[in-house]
């Protein structure tokens, strides 16, 4: 996964945990898409200052993640539910029995109600 990418879903899992000037720093940069200039003037640090802030700010939502691991345990948890939605659907569709495609459908949309 590209770190881009996975810093944003980190901070969506562990961002209320950092400092209030590392949360922001990271915000800006990473989801508001600001070059380290614009976040320091937003700031009003200095670039070095927002380049620390975000590199200490990173470091600390790996490590919650390799500590606590809720970024893993969802994403195991959203791919059993897609998996758990394709078999229902294969059961759906090579069923006969009305009352075994209605039970399908249920698995369908109550798997698909979790991911929401």
């Amino acid at each position: 996964m590209e770190k881009n990418i996975e810093v944003s879903l980190l901070f969506d899992f562990y961002g209320e945990l950092l400092k209030p000037s590392g949360k922001r720093a990271v915000d800006l940069y990473y989801n508001e898409d600001l070059s380290l200039a614009e976040v320091a003037d937003e700031m009003g640090i200095t670039r070095q200052g927002v380049r620390d802030s975000i590199k200490r700010s990173e470091q600390q939502l790996f490590e919650f993640e390799e500590k606590l691991g809720l970024f893993k345990q969802f994403s195991k948890l959203e791919q059993g539910l897609d998996e758990i939605s394709a078999l229902a659907l294969e059961i759906k569709e090579l069923s006969q029995d009305m009352q075994i495609t209605e039970l399908a459908d249920v698995i369908i949309r109550k798997s698909g109600s979790l991911k929401d």
